[in-house]
């Protein structure tokens, strides 16, 4: 059975209220941090209307019933089932940290912090590595509204640099209609990745509809990584699609640099449909092995 690593795990809604709502304020009180470098807004007036029905539609096509109701303890025995050895989360920090500290040998957790709070940034970033055991970085420029080129990011890639950490950036289009939709185009990691040519920078979601820019970057970069985040393995192979470059260099030349995310709360597909989705695909088997498994390890470090 093959061990899996997936990128984009999602705590269940139970359990989130349970350990802190996810709505602001989310930091610490008195730790004089923002959300997303601004004061609290909530979904309505984002530009994010669309959003519910777009990938309400996704999972009506897909025949998903939409995000799974589970417990904790329910997706705990559905990784385990499924052999996903570790599974990475990036929800608002303190909700990560309870996840991780619940199941330390299952998750493990990206910290997302603004830009906008400078080097109170910085500090809280360190401390969620070294004291609660955060093993990488979150950027999100969609949320941010600038490109994670900008040099606002700057001081907190240089602490994952310097703490020896990856990276994973946003990287897609967006739907939001009221900011720009190529905020995560794949362009913006190019600088950002020689910049920091030591650092592991994963693109998460794969930079689609940039698929050639994409895959160009990939192999111009040797530290630059790509997942598969938020968008479904069985329309990977069938032309026109916008993979065709994806999948001919994935079973080649990019295949040591490409990750698979399930985003379950997106697709709201069970975990062993979707690793039997991409055992399906026309890959290379010990590529197949690469993708759900070997290149996450290498990169983070699991055995």
């Amino acid at each position: 059975m093959v061990r899996v690593i997936d990128l984009e795990c999602s705590a269940p809604t139970s359990a989130i209220q349970q350990w802190g709502s996810p709505t602001p304020p989310r930091h610490p009180e008195g730790s004089g941090l923002t959300w997303m470098g601004r004061e609290p807004e909530q979904r309505e007036g984002w530009g994010f209307d669309n959003y519910d029905k777009i990938f309400g539609d996704r999972r009506e096509r897909d025949g998903a019933a939409g995000p799974i109701q589970q417990t904790f303890e329910q997706l705990c025995d559905e990784l385990e089932a499924a052999n996903v050895v570790k599974a990475f989360m990036a929800h608002p920090n303190p909700i990560t940290v309870a996840a991780v500290r619940e199941r330390p040998d299952l998750f493990k957790g990206l910290a997302r912090l603004s830009p906008f709070d400078g080097m109170l940034a910085v500090r809280e970033f360190e401390r969620l590595v070294r004291e609660d055991g955060l093993c990488g970085l979150m950027i999100q420029p969609l949320e941010e509204r600038i490109p994670a080129s900008d040099r606002r990011y700057y001081p907190l890639y240089t602490k994952a640099a310097e703490l020896g950490i990856p990276i994973r950036i946003y990287s897609t289009m967006n739907y939001a209609t009221d900011r720009p939709y190529d905020l995560g185009h794949p362009k913006h990691l190019d600088q950002v990745a020689g910049d920091f040519p030591e650092t592991p920078i994963i693109a998460g979601l794969a930079g689609w509809p940039w698929g050639n820019d994409m895959v160009a970057l990939l192999r111009r970069h040797p530290n630059l990584y790509v997942d598969t985040a938020a968008h479904h393995p069985k329309y990977f192979a069938v032309p026109g699609s916008g993979w065709e470059m994806f999948m001919q260099f994935g079973n080649t030349l990019i295949q040591d640099k490409v990750m698979v995310a399930f985003s379950p709360s997106t697709l709201g597909e069970p975990y062993q449909a979707m690793i039997d989705a991409y055992l399906d695909l026309p890959l290379k088997d010990a590529v197949k092995e690469k993708w759900l498994f070997g290149n996450a390890a290498r990169v983070f470090q699991i055995d």
